[in-house]
């Protein structure tokens, strides 16, 4: 990580390879409390931000991202 937090601009950009638009995932792990989202949930990567926020459009729906270094998903 980088100052305040954020991943390097090395890291965003290997996730932005690794999780092109239209990677299937999994979810593993999400820490947000709020979300409706569980592990085990597959939807379809839709960009990478550039603060390596990886969103994706859930099987379920929703579309909240995946937040690097809080969350956890795996490719399909």
């Amino acid at each position: 990580m980088s100052a305040g937090g954020f991943p390097s601009n090395e890291t965003v950009l290997r996730l932005k390879k690794q999780y092109p638009p239209g990677t299937r995932v999994e979810l593993i792990r999400m820490d947000d409390p709020y979300s409706m989202l569980k592990p085990g949930d597959q939807g379809t990567v839709s960009f990478v931000d550039d603060i390596g926020t990886i969103f994706v459009d859930w099987d379920c729906g929703s579309t909240l991202g995946a937040a690097y270094g809080a969350d956890m998903i795996r490719k399909l």
